[in-house]
């Protein structure tokens, strides 16, 4: 029975890790990128956590600590490029009175 639930999660993190690979390949954008490798970290923090339970130990957390860390991060410096580079070149000019 445990083996068949093990199975299962397996599958189901495999076909989520497959599914972030696939669009950080296809894009199109720099965004829809960044939020598949966060999916991507996002999945093998799981599949971490899935294999602490099945072994029953906790040595792990460090390392899962240390990628969701450096996904927060990786995510803030991507927002950060992403919001200069939508700024407008040159200002705006200003409007007067109506």
């Amino acid at each position: 029975m445990m083996g068949t639930i093990i199975l299962i999660v397996g599958l189901l993190l495999a076909a989520a890790a497959g599914a972030s690979v696939y669009r950080i390949v296809r894009g199109p954008s720099i965004l829809d990128r960044m939020i598949a490798s966060d999916m991507l970290v996002t999945t093998l923090i799981l599949v971490l956590g899935a294999e602490m339970v099945w072994h029953e130990h906790t040595r792990t957390i460090p390392i899962m600590l240390v990628l969701a860390l450096s996904a927060v991060f990786a995510s803030m410096s991507v927002a950060r490029y992403v919001s200069k580079d939508a700024r407008p070149s040159q200002p705006l000019p200003e409007e007067g009175p109506r």
